[in-house]
């Protein structure tokens, strides 16, 4: 629960005949991770299966593209497993390329109806230019003889003007449509020397062309008949290319089920890739596994091999524990939150798994800083309702909600109301002095625990030095316990002490010492820059426990935001919309609160808890398995 569960080294030598089948039992089982680096490879120099992965990477990829025309079940199912042999998969591969060609030419008719679908609303949209013309609309197309035409839009304000300088070229100006800021007009007149004159007229009363396309070659609302005939005859063509598709895939159903079949039995074997290595007939295989789980490998390939293999197991040596994957078994309970601490990094191989302190520290300090039955009854609920979208999330939404609900019957508030329920402890702004002292406390207990879990972290790497004098080892704690003891003596009967003294000068010290001897630089910036480390960690410390103070912080800030919204709420009494203040404030309490609050406990963790101890830079396990999703 607390760490990555032991893994063991695993090196399998086996026939190479065997390889297929022996990954197909490793993927069965679901506990075998390969191990990719080059070990052994000058006895094992060969990496075997090169043909059947390339086989294998075509007929996935044409899979993937034949999958979206047809519906195949969401899970395959896997009634006879068996060894995939290379010309099974060839033939497999062979099979899907003839499909894909059928496919790719469904694609390319459904391409070819859609852009000429995407024309037709296109010409559609061109014709409204032209609508109020009554003539075909072929007679203004092209080049004339003796004539010149123009047709576009002038700007309302530069018609009267653009008529008078074409009368005195000797052209005509018809408008025929006109729009909010636009007109749409005709310029025609003879052609002669006067059309470069009449060009720069345009151009200076911005005229802008509306080119006719070629497809309109009748009168306005001919054409669009003639369009919109096109478009339903173009709906009954791509109805029919629909019809002719599902046809073919239910067709070739069973077979492409039975192709997706053979290509997750095939996989397994291509996933090992360079975790396998081969010299002649013998192989070798490495990994790793969960040493629960060593004993039924054993027994499994035992049972299922009929030549002889050896399997070598031993543990993670200290120089390979960054490469061991951290084997976190999937737990119901603590999956939302294993999500949420995922998000920072996966723990390394044998450091503290975060998860189940993040859980309980999320919870409580949510709770905390957003106390009140009501709201958390409303959080739960919501929860409840919305479990399908929610999903594994359902349980983390659930459990920060019943935290406030706890803390709302602990501070005595219900939808902002403090008169409704005796508080079980305090109210938050009655005593406020007393609620930081609280969230000081809790701030100092949380970082006291981080310190101890990046001491133990050291100390499994193998890194004793570390873990007793770097920054957030043994005499950092010390000095911050240190600190912290004298100025509880101090405000308590103004003495430091000198035990506590004692404690924190030889720490400062010890620590100052190793930040000393860590540094490799001349003299004088060996000095500096030990110095700067040491304040730093002392700083650190100081800021990290002071940022807690938002806890309580926030405790009274909620309080705060309820009063201010019964202030209104009394406000508004004369007019009648009291109860709508009211539950209009609560809700705005619940949205805009309710996630800065989560954001700021996420902070919390990430930053003062996190990042002192968990590197985040850990392997997940992800074993060889037959996937049967959805997706080969």
């Amino acid at each position: 629960m607390f760490s990555p569960k032991p893994m063991k080294h695993v090196l399998l030598q086996v026939l190479t005949e065997d390889l297929p089948q022996v990954s197909l039992i490793l993927a069965d089982l679901e506990d075998f991770s390969p191990d990719y680096r080059p070990l052994y490879d000058a006895e094992f120099q060969t990496v075997p299966g090169s043909e059947f992965r390339a086989l294998y990477h075509e007929a996935s990829s044409r899979m993937q593209k034949i999958s979206p025309h047809a519906t195949l079940a969401k899970q395959v199912q896997l009634s006879d497993l068996h060894v995939i042999s290379e010309e099974e998969l060839r033939i497999t591969n062979d099979w899907l390329g003839g499909v894909w060609e059928r496919c790719s030419e469904f694609e390319e008719r459904e391409r070819r109806l859609a852009e000429e679908e995407q024309m037709l609303v296109q010409l559609e949209q061109a014709l409204e230019n032209f609508s109020a013309l009554n003539i075909d609309l072929s007679l203004l197309q092209g080049e004339r003889m003796f004539l010149d035409i123009h047709i576009g839009l002038v700007p309302r304000g530069n018609v009267a003007q653009l008529k008078e300088a074409v009368t005195l070229a000797n052209y005509l100006l018809f408008d025929y449509m006109e729009l909010e800021e636009s007109v749409h007009v005709i310029v025609l007149g003879p052609k002669g020397r006067r059309e470069r004159e009449l060009r720069s007229v345009l151009d200076t009363a911005g005229f802008r062309p509306l080119p006719i396309p070629p497809e309109f070659r009748d009168e306005p609302e001919k054409v669009r008949k003639q369009l919109r005939r096109r478009k339903q005859e173009l709906r009954l063509e791509q109805q029919e290319e629909q019809n002719e598709i599902q046809l073919c895939a239910s067709e070739l159903r069973q077979q492409l089920e039975e192709a997706r079949s053979t290509l997750v039995m095939a996989e397994p074997f291509v996933r090992m890739d360079t975790a396998v290595r081969s010299a002649g007939h013998l192989s070798i295989i490495s990994g790793w596994i969960p040493a629960q789980d060593i004993r039924r490998t054993e027994k499994a390939l035992r049972t299922a091999l009929v030549n002889p293999h050896r399997m070598e197991v031993r543990n993670p040596r200290t120089d390979e524990r960054a490469l061991v994957p951290s084997y976190m078994p999937d737990n119901r309970l603590m999956s939302p939150f294993a999500t949420l601490v995922k998000q920072y990094g996966i723990p390394r191989y044998g450091e503290i798994d975060p998860t189940a302190i993040f859980a309980l520290t999320f919870i409580l300090m949510f709770g905390m800083m957003f106390g009140d039955i009501g709201h958390g009854l409303v959080i739960t609920l919501v929860a409840w309702l919305l479990h399908r979208k929610l999903r594994r999330f359902t349980l983390f939404v659930v459990c920060i909600g019943l935290s406030a609900t706890l803390f709302g019957l602990l501070y005595g508030s219900f939808f902002g109301y403090e008169h409704v329920i005796h508080a079980l402890w305090i109210a938050p702004l009655s005593d406020p002095i007393y609620m930081l002292s609280v969230a000081l406390r809790w701030g100092i207990a949380f970082l006291l625990l981080i310190s101890l879990i990046s001491i133990y972290n050291r100390v499994i790497q193998g890194d004793i030095t570390r873990a007793v004098f770097d920054t957030n080892g043994l005499v950092s704690a010390l000095l911050y316990l240190s600190v912290i003891y004298g100025l509880y003596r101090f405000y308590v009967d103004g003495s430091f002490g000198v035990p506590a003294a004692v404690v924190a000068i030889f720490s400062l010290l010890a620590l100052l010492a190793y930040k000393l001897i860590e540094t490799h630089a001349s003299p004088g910036e060996r000095m500096l820059v030990a110095f700067i480390e040491t304040f730093e960690t002392v700083t650190g410390y100081a800021s990290n426990t002071l940022s807690f103070l938002r806890v309580a912080a926030f405790s009274l800030n909620h309080v705060a935001l309820a009063i201010a919204v019964f202030t209104l709420a009394e406000m508004m009494e004369s007019a009648g919309a009291h109860y709508l203040t009211v539950v209009c404030g609560n809700i705005f309490i619940l949205i805009l609160e309710g996630a800065i609050v989560t954001i700021q406990a996420l902070r919390l963790e990430y930053y003062e808890g996190f990042s002192r101890f968990y590197s985040g830079d850990g392997i997940e396990f992800q074993p060889l398995r037959l996937h049967t999703g959805a997706t080969t």
